[in-house]
């Protein structure tokens, strides 16, 4: 009989909220830079963290930055299988620009297949449960199965974005995903900032930021926004009152009307019919 490989232990604990060591990184990363950040990050987590990138401008710039750092950085991708064009194209320009091999995240065939055969391909114009139903199985479901293999991931998230994003942290307990550590480096950065870096460093773009787009998501429910209106004024635009998210990184809730509680039953509902 060959000798087992021995199972890799994670390089840090699974931590839970009594985990003071968290919040006192919070605090301790608040004023320092980006660099510093990711610096400690990657010194701590490689190679059990990845950064989570869309195809936004926050994502590229701290692909940017990290691979700076330690070349070896890792980059993972949710293919919800109505991505634009456009997002695989810029996949490709960060595996020419930075020899990085982006990890690819699909949602479950069969739970796809259920989904738009109960309830047709279009389904999220319906409904905003019919359309939290789609972003659960295209990408939250995905998101759960990639985390619970790493130690850390990174996000591209900002204060400034959106309401719901206003009190993030640098340093954060994912409570969602069993606990690992959740970094947002950029979260005390302006737009401007973001796009002064991309500027001052060559930094790949998405092609359709030049076409009127602030926040790159799926085709079907992104579109471009006039100016003056807030970055995530183009995602699921035909949802007058809701929040401007699909569960990954907040809850999505019908502002002022119903419960996490009584959102949660019917979007079970919506998935138990969708089965």
């Amino acid at each position: 009989m060959s000798e087992r490989e021995p199972i890799h232990e994670p390089a840090v604990p699974l931590i839970d909220e009594e985990s003071a060591w968290v919040h006192e990184a919070a605090d301790r990363f608040e004023h320092a830079t980006a660099q510093e950040l990711l610096g400690w990050a990657l010194d701590r987590f490689h190679p059990r963290m990845a950064i989570s990138a869309a195809g936004g401008l926050d994502g590229m710039v701290l692909i940017d930055m990290a691979w700076r750092i330690n070349p070896g950085v890792r980059v993972f991708t949710l293919d919800t299988g109505r991505l634009p064009r456009e997002t695989y194209s810029l996949f490709e320009d960060i595996r020419e620009r930075y020899g990085i091999q982006v990890e690819f995240e699909f949602p479950d065939r069969l739970e796809v297949a259920r989904l738009v055969q109960q309830h047709g391909p279009n389904l999220m114009y319906r409904s905003v449960d019919l359309r939290v139903a789609c972003c659960e199985i295209r990408k939250v479901e995905p998101l759960k199965r990639k985390l619970a293999t790493l130690d850390a991931w990174v996000a591209g998230l900002r204060r400034e974005q959106w309401r719901t994003r206003k009190n993030i942290a640098k340093v954060e307990l994912d409570r969602n995903h069993g606990g690992i550590v959740k970094l947002n480096p950029l979260a005390d950065w302006t737009l401007d900032r973001v796009r002064g870096y991309i500027d001052e460093h060559d930094v790949p773009c998405h092609e359709l930021f030049d076409k009127g787009f602030t926040s790159i998501g799926c085709e079907p429910c992104t579109r471009a926004v006039p100016s003056g209106e807030p970055e995530r004024a183009g995602r699921w635009w035909w949802e007058l009152d809701t929040d401007k998210e699909c569960g990954i990184h907040c809850s999505v809730q019908l502002l002022g009307t119903k419960s996490d509680g009584e959102r949660e039953a019917e979007r079970a509902g919506v998935r138990e019919e969708a089965s």
